[in-house]
């Protein structure tokens, strides 16, 4: 098989920047009822609903809008993912709604109302009722699929101003996620999605009579190694052969799993066999070459060696995937900081500084891996692109070919899923260029995503609770301080159509203190709170008169309030834009005395 490039095999391929190389919607305004496995399960003493209408601004602007004479509808594709195909139907028993600030009229037929929901077991339950001003379909949603020969040879052709060829010799892999071009700026088309990349089994029942075949012969090939003691020594000795023979078998480790002591080696070794196609020599030969690297590159010192944290921003590991795999970020816009560049980067010296610095990270995380066959024993890598330095630095370029040549060589198979996030056009370009020479296998790890998209693709795998407040999540630094949740406190997540209020009810049981956090990304909507007591006697509390949020106020508002009689709390987003908006809110409850 051919010799994949470290985009696929190992997180560390996002270690460099690259260089040139839901809720179900209805139609109708009836009340849909549907359990929320996403709440907390613990609060037994609260229910939840959500409301969703027709925001007051567009609301006021449909009222002066006449209604047309023949009302025609337009019916989205039935993906409802908004291909841009539109099918026109006559109905002339049917009104059609049309905004001003939308410039498609879409149909509003009445359906059967839902079953109404059961009686609320000990356990949250999310009520969602709509009666909603309907949008265009949403443009057609792609996902960037990217594959490379030797990704480090192509970057090389590529400055010499020739095309790329493909090689037989490596291979990358690449997906991307799905594309929404969510402006007129970029209305550019990306890279289709050629399908999802699934991880393979490293369970013995679940491979198959030749992959469990060229597993064996490859134990046997390294069972010989380890007996002749072929990989403590970098040549035989021609002076005095039979003292090597005599020598006793020494143990060898590669990330800290001894080879062939257990199954745990079985999962090292499939690694090494799927890099090389399931072709045994070849994989006992890079094997070889693997631990002849990491003696001199010295592995076992680098693991205690400090290299200073000057580099903690450029690359770090920050909780996990829906998946259980630890997510390693690469921020490369940290690159513009000129003197941060320069100690990265400025000669020789510094660049293998730096690698030994990655290495290094990446040698920790894999050490915390589960190698067990049916353990986590790959990275979920993000790689942030924003103000990303451009393909013209040439330091870049040689650290890059530098360190995709080592990983490539000697991390294979490490990257679960590859995510390029506010990816440039640039880059789009560049990916076009060479995806043809990619493989399916390659191709279906890279996830791409426009800047548009990039919270939402990120949404995609890794819990919103989960994701860093700068990307769009809940999740904050481990330094920072957030006493009232913590990662196993999971977030709801929501779309806020244009043109909607939606409102989030919380009905209080019991007398305690509530706490909540809640986030619009990028806001541009209005948000409020208040409590509304049930007693007809009682004034509701505003809490937070509904005030216009906008991207420089606080990412995620965190707020609580002592229920001292029983109620409800209503927590309002306005979205008066035309476009739609991600709604992330959760919440604890504390007894309260008094």
């Amino acid at each position: 098989m051919a010799e994949e490039t470290p985009a696929q095999n190992t997180p560390v391929a996002a270690a460099l920047p690259p260089t040139p190389q839901e809720v179900t919607e209805t139609d109708s305004p009836d009340v849909l009822v549907k359990e929320d496995p996403s709440l907390p399960s613990h609060v037994a003493a609260v229910s939840v609903s959500v409301t969703e209408s027709v925001s007051t601004t567009i609301a006021e602007k449909e009222e002066q809008t006449p209604p047309p004479q023949e009302p025609i509808s337009l019916e989205p594709d039935s993906t409802d993912k908004g291909s841009g195909k539109e099918e026109l139907t006559q109905t002339p028993t049917t009104q059609a709604v049309e905004s001003e600030s939308e410039p498609v009229a879409v149909r509003e037929t009445p359906k059967e109302e839902a079953p109404p929901a059961p009686p609320a077991p000990p356990e949250v339950t999310v009520v969602i009722s709509e009666s909603k001003l309907q949008q265009p379909p949403t443009p057609p949603q792609q996902e960037v699929v990217t594959e490379s020969g030797s990704l480090a040879a192509m970057m090389e052709k590529y400055e010499e101003g020739a095309p790329p060829e493909p090689t037989a010799a490596s291979r990358t892999t690449t997906t991307t996620a799905p594309e929404e071009v969510a402006t007129v700026a970029e209305e550019k088309k990306a890279p289709q999605n050629l399908g999802s990349f699934k991880e393979e089994s490293n369970k013995e029942a679940d491979l198959s009579d030749f992959e469990r075949k060229a597993l064996e012969e490859l134990k046997q090939l390294v069972k010989e190694a380890i007996d002749s003691n072929l990989f403590h020594s970098e040549s035989k000795s021609e002076e005095n052969p039979e003292r090597e023979k005599k020598q006793e078998p020494k143990e060898v480790s590669i990330w800290g799993i001894p080879l062939l002591k257990d199954d745990r080696s079985d999962v090292i070794l499939m690694k090494f066999l799927r890099a090389r196609d399931f072709k045994a020599k070849d994989a006992f030969l890079m094997i070889k070459n693997t631990i002849q690297w990491r003696k001199g590159f010295g592995i076992d010192d680098l693991l205690d060696e400090d290299l200073g944290d000057d580099m903690d921003k450029v690359v770090f590991m920050h909780r996990k995937d829906k998946e259980g795999h630890p997510v390693c970020y690469n921020v490369y816009g940290e690159f513009q900081n000129k003197e941060l560049y320069q100690k990265a980067f400025s000669d020789e010296e510094k660049r293998m500084k730096f690698l030994r610095w990655r290495i290094q990270l990446l040698e920790k995380s894999i050490r915390k891996l589960d190698f067990s066959p049916g353990g986590v024993n790959t990275i979920f890598q993000v790689s942030d692109l924003k103000n990303s330095p451009g393909p013209g630095k040439k330091e870049l370029r040689l650290a890059t070919k530098q360190a995709l040549q080592v990983l490539q060589d000697n991390y294979p198979e490490f990257v679960a899923k590859q995510v390029f996030i506010n990816v440039p056009w640039w880059y789009l370009a560049f990916y076009t260029m060479i995806s043809p020479f990619m493989t399916q296998r390659t191709k279906s790890k890279f996830v791409v995503a426009l800047p548009a998209k990039s919270t939402e693709t990120l949404f995609k795998y890794i819990p919103p609770e989960q994701v860093p407040v700068q990307y769009g999540g809940l999740s904050v630094d481990s330094c920072d301080c957030n006493p009232e949740f913590s990662d196993a406190d999971p977030a709801t997540e929501m779309t806020v159509k244009p043109g909607t209020k939606q409102t989030v009810e919380i009905t209080i049981f019991e007398k305690c203190v509530i706490v909540w956090e809640i986030r619009v990304v990028g806001w541009e909507v209005s948000y409020g709170a208040e409590f509304v007591p049930n007693a007809k006697d009682s004034y509701a509390v505003i809490i937070q008169k509904l005030t216009k949020m906008t991207p420089k106020d606080e990412p995620v508002v965190s707020q609580s309030f002592k229920v001292s009689e029983l109620g409800k709390v209503l927590l309002t987003v306005d979205n008066p834009t035309s476009k739609k908006k991600k709604l992330l809110y959760r919440f604890n409850v504390k007894p309260f005395c008094g």
